[in-house]
Parts: C-alpha cells; structure tokens; sequence
C-alpha cells in the first residue's frame, strides 16, 4: 500500500498556534538556554558533523582514539573509525574508576504489594560493576565468548539490566524480547540470531499475577535445537519445569539457576576493548508483514548518540538531585537507550520498575514520582491518553513538585492530550519534550531542546543536533512549508542502524530505495509521512501507510484523530481508511471516551460535526464506533493494520503476536454502528 502513495499533496489543515516557551529560570540553568544558542550548535553539526561529534565523543571514555569520525558510502556508515571502547565501561567502571562508585545507578520498584510499602531496591556503580563482572563470568562459563548473540527474556528487575550490560562487558551482542511475547516469537528470535543462550526468570509480576518467562522459553526450545544453556533467575517462586538432561552438543545440563553461576563467579572480569564498529545489540521490530527485522546497532556511533541525546534532551545534571524515569519495558529500545545506555553515562540515577501503571491503583506512577522525587518523566501518549481517562484525580492526590521535564515518545502525541500533561502533572511549568525517533534510528532525531526551543502541542518541533531532516517527494526535492510529504533523512547519524541481520537486501529495500535524488543519492526514509510548518516545525501525520485518499484528498490519519480528541469527550482515538463506494476511501474512527461520556447517536453526530469544523467537510468520518479500547501493541502503539481490516469487515487479521490484549479484537468486531 505504501509504494502506492505519493503524499506530497497530503492536505494539513489542522493548525495549532499555541507556543509554550521555558521559563527564564529553567533556560538560564540548562545545557542548551536559548534559541540561537541551538540555531549555532545545530548549524556546526550539520556544517562540520565531524567536528562535533568528535568533541561529544572526546566526553566519554575509549581505550584507543579513532582515525576517522566518520567514513559514509550510502547507505553504510561507520563512526568513530578505528577506535576501540567498551559501552558497559562507560556506563558503570567509569564512574567507579573515577571515585563515585558509592553513588546510585539504578532505583527499581517492583511489584507484588505485600505490604504498605513497595519492593525497592538501590543498586551504586560499584554495585553494578560488581555484579556484571560476576554474570560476565558466569556467561563465559558456559561458553560465551566475543561475537556471540545473547537472548535475554526477562522481567524488568535489576537482573535485566545486570545482564545486558554483562553481555556488553565483555563483547557478547545480546537480543532483548519483551517478556509479553509469545514461545513462537522467541523460536524464530533465537533461530535467526543464532543465539545459543537465553538469559529468563521463573516469572515476573504484572497487576499481582505471574507472567510464566520460564515455560514460554521452555516451549521455544522444543521449536528450536539451538539453545544449549537457559539460565534462570528465581523471582516468583512458580512451580517451573526443570531440564538437567545434558545438551548433546557439550555434554553439560541445559537449565542452569541464576544465583548459582553468580556464586560460583569472580567479581573480576575486565571490560573488552571492542572497536567501535562491533555489534552492540539486535532488536527485533516488526514489519507490517514478513518476519521481525533485526536492527543492527553497533558500540561507537551508539554509544555516543544516545548519550548525548539523553544528556541535552532530558537535561541531565549529575552535579544536580536528577531522578531520571523513562517507564518504557527495557525490551522496547526506548528502554535500551533510555533506561541504561543513555543514561548510566551522564551519572544520573536511572529508575526502573516492574508492573503496570494502574496496580494497585490508577495513581501508580505519581506515587512513584512523589515518592523517589523524579525529575524527568518520559512515557508513551497512550499511557497519557489512558491516564485522562482515569480521571484528574490520581495526579492531583500526590506532589509532583519535584518534575522538572516530561517526555513523550512511542508516536505522535494530539494536541489535547498535550495540554492535559502540561496542566495536569506539569503544573504548567515543566518543558514538554515531543520526541520522534525509531528502533532504527537509536535514538531523538526529532525533539524540542528543553531550555532552547519553544514547544507546540503536537509537534516535535526541530531536529536534533546532526540530524540533517527535510520533508520531501520521491525525488528529493524538499516541499513548501505546510505540504505534506515523505519525511527523509538526508546525512549520516552516529546513532544510526548498520543493518538488519542477515538480510542485506531488505535493509536497502526498506530503508534506503523510496526517496532517491536524480543524481541517484538515497536518503534515509522511516516510513512516515510529515510536514513543516512557517516556522519550520515538524508534525508527523502518520505512516505514509496510514495516509487516506479521500475523493482525490489525502488526509493524515494524525490530523484527524487530533481533530477528534480535541473534543471534550473524547480520550482516544484511531483513524483508518475504509472501502467507500462512492469516495473510493472512507474514513473510519474508533473512538474511546472520557468517563461519564457515553455513546449515542446525537455524539457520532456532535463528533462528525466537530472533525468538519476543526480540518473540513471532507475529513468527517464516515464511520464512528465507540470502544472501550483500541488494539495496541505491547509498546503502546495502536495496531491501524487490525482496525483497517475491521472496518473493511475482513475476518482475516494475521500475525497479532505483538497485540497486548487479544479480547479487544473480538470486543470491536462485535460492536456495531447502530
């Protein structure tokens, strides 16, 4: 469907003129603390990429310095040319070999609730140096060794993060799957990684009942013959299957307990000098159809990015009381960049926690923000959009004084909702930062700068710091302000994928063969289609999947959700197109409503009216339901894919293995317009 659309002439006429600017206050202590002080760095960047990214590289630590910074043939690049480091060294040793060992790495809460109080754990820079070392040990026990693959399925406690900053030690890649996904998911992960080890938990804990890790990993093994050795850590206490039987490879047992490889390890185990161009990680994303790509992302070029976007986006001052708080499952590379890689780094207390947002109650996280003092508050919009839905209330019970910065990432987030997180749990005072980026692109491409760039509702504002980002068609020629188009990156990144796994050919076909200029250059194209506005800000409006040919009009599915999540009842919604007799395409919303609103056919009416009013007469959906929810994938993006065929009165909806909640599917196929 995609290779079909040509989204230059995508109409965009939601317009939003709101401007919230930083406080003179916050400006004056940030990083970045004027306009033209970013207008200046970023202009260096693109100007002389090189040169910056070096003097943000000479900030960390490498064993030996590169040659080059950079060394680009379309589409292949690699950064930091020559030099070797170690990414684990720079999140954990580096801080202890400088005499701050003593100082918090990580806050964890976890779930079940047994008492007044949550489970709470505080783990130092020495704490972890000591702890990766010993697993690091115990992974080279059972054979690991530079190069390999390592699966890691675990629940989000501090064993997570322990074990992907081992595998990182001593230059082992590792695979992280979300512990939602299914046996089958993990076979074919396993299988096309090659990996021989996969790192799980007896169980984890999400809303007081126990997800089984261990008996989905057991079921992947009987689809797979490659796993020699499942370590085990004990978290719940479930009755779990156990094989002793030696593998027939290595003759030593399979299944083997955490806690019994870290006893008998040595807490010495120096970081490898890896070059900066070695695998880090693979992380799987799923396609719209085909096999899950694993992205490629290696150590220098990563290393460094996610560092630097971690410091000046969130602001990040170690010499300052930062709670940094990124919600997002460490299976999502929002956790990989945002919960350890970025963060560690720039010595500021990262938080985790295990569970959901609404156990034990609907007020979780600003308890957590009111009881560990969180400065920094990154979440998904959906989480925001159900936190609307729950009520002021819960916010409004507990002191979210200490919030210096929100976040926003996951997909674009409407205007409205925007405002409710300003108001509500900024207190109309915390800088809102709207960030677009992809498990492809390592991390912020797209993103206001706190202290320097002023926000409006729905946009991510300006690109970051070396990201050279235009709108433009299919022969790269960049649009007029305000014309939909192909959003493209046109130069290098540090932080940019080197790949997807074994699969040469769909890395170029996916990434690199849409936008060609007519000299034959390929520019960098994530799939969704924008545009800029007068003052050269950025909106997505959507994959370019997602974009409705509506009687010869296309419409950006974002704009007309905003549209109707700007009503007062509405909390959520979801736009696709529909088969339409006469417009050849219809609009189909489903529509999730605020509490106490319920659904008649005066409100389908009163909505239709509203999205007329708000973009035009021919953005009015021709079809509404109501839903209590929207099909979402374990991340917290909506699955428009799933929707389409609903609306299209498909009963086909093929792979659903990322869909969080399978009953919604059967909920809106029941539902009707009526």
């Amino acid at each position: 469907m995609s290779t079909q659309h040509n989204p230059s002439d995508i109409e965009s006429v939601l317009h939003e003129d709101r401007m919230f600017s930083p406080s003179a206050d916050f400006a004056a202590a940030a990083h970045i603390k004027s306009p033209d002080q970013r207008d200046a760095l970023y202009k260096h960047s693109i100007d002389d990429p090189e040169t910056f990214w070096a003097q943000v590289a000479r900030e960390l630590h490498w064993f030996k310095p590169w040659d080059r910074v950079l060394d680009w043939n379309a589409p292949d690049a690699k950064w930091f040319v020559g030099a070797t480091t170690n990414l684990c060294y720079n999140c954990v040793d580096r801080q202890v070999d400088a005499g701050l060992g003593d100082q918090t790495a990580i806050i964890w809460e976890g779930e079940p609730f047994e008492s007044a109080s949550p489970e709470v754990r505080h783990l130092t820079y020495a704490d972890l140096q000591r702890e990766t070392s010993k697993f690091a040990n115990a992974l080279k026990s059972l054979g690991v060794k530079r190069g390999d693959i390592v699966t890691i399925y675990m629940p989000m406690v501090p064993e997570l993060a322990i074990a992907m900053l081992a595998c990182a030690r001593i230059g082992a890649a590792h695979s992280i799957i979300f512990g939602g996904f299914s046996a089958s998911a993990i076979a074919d992960r396993v299988e096309d990684a090659n990996s021989k080890v996969i790192i799980t938990a007896d169980g984890g804990w999400r809303r007081g009942n126990i997800v089984e890790l261990k008996d989905k990993v057991d079921a992947a093994c009987t689809q797979n013959d490659s796993i020699d050795h499942v370590i085990v850590l004990k978290r719940c206490e479930n009755t779990i299957n156990w094989h002793d039987e030696p593998s027939p490879d290595h003759g030593s047992k399979r299944d083997h307990w955490w806690h019994d490889l870290i006893d008998a390890a040595s807490d010495e185990c120096p970081c490898e000098h890896m070059d900066a161009e070695d695998l880090l990680f693979v992380l799987y994303t799923s396609g719209t159809t085909g096999k899950p790509k694993g992205i490629m992302h290696t150590t220098g070029g990563y290393m460094v990015f996610t560092y630097y976007t971690s410091k000046i986006v969130f602001d990040l001052n170690p010499n300052r009381d930062d709670i940094f708080w990124c919600t997002a499952d460490i299976g999502w590379v929002t956790g990989h960049s945002y919960i350890i890689y970025g963060v560690l780094p720039n010595r500021v207390p990262t938080l985790m926690y295990e569970g959901a947002p609404n156990h034990p109650g609907p007020d979780r996280f600003w308890s957590i923000v009111a009881r560990h003092n969180v400065t920094q508050f990154y979440t998904a919009p959906t989480a925001i959009r159900a936190f609307m839905k729950w009520g002021d209330e819960h916010p409004q019970k507990h002191d979210l004084s200490s919030l210096r910065i929100l976040g926003t990432v996951g997909e674009p987030i409407n205007p409205e909702a925007w405002m409710w997180y300003h108001r509500l749990i900024g207190a109309e005072r915390c800088p809102i930062v709207d960030t677009w980026w992809q498990t492809e692109t390592g991390g912020h491409m797209l993103t206001p700068i706190p202290g320097a760039v002023p926000a409006k509702p729905g946009s991510c504002t300006l690109p970051f710091f070396g990201v050279d980002a235009a709108i433009v068609n299919e022969q790269g020629e960049e649009q007029p302000p305000n014309t939909g188009g192909l959003l493209a990156i046109r130069k290098p990144w540090p932080g940019m994928l080197r790949g997807i796994l074994g699969d040469r050919e769909r890395f170029i076909q996916t990434y690199w063969s849409r936008i060609k200029t007519p000299a034959g250059e390929p520019y960098y194209f994530p799939g969704d289609g924008a545009r800029c506005d007068q003052d050269g800000y950025f909106w997505i409006m959507g994959r370019v999947d997602d974009v409705i040919n509506v009687s010869g009009h296309r419409l950006g599915t974002m704009e007309v959700e905003s549209a109707l999540v700007s009503h007062e009842t509405v909390v959520e919604a979801a736009v696709v197109g529909m088969p339409h007799e006469i417009k050849g395409t219809g609009i189909a919303a489903f529509v999730t409503l605020a509490p106490g609103a319920q659904p008649s056919d005066e409100l389908r009416d009163q909505l239709r009216a509203h999205t007329a009013n708000e973009i035009g007469a021919i953005a009015k959906p021709d079809l509404i339901r109501f839903t209590d929810a929207l099909p979402k994938t374990r991340s917290g993006k909506i699955m428009r894919r799933l929707l389409r065929d609903i609306a299209a009165g498909n009963d086909s909806v093929g792979d659903t293995t990322t869909l969080e909640d399978l009953s919604v599917l059967a909920r809106l196929r029941q539902s009707e317009e009526s």
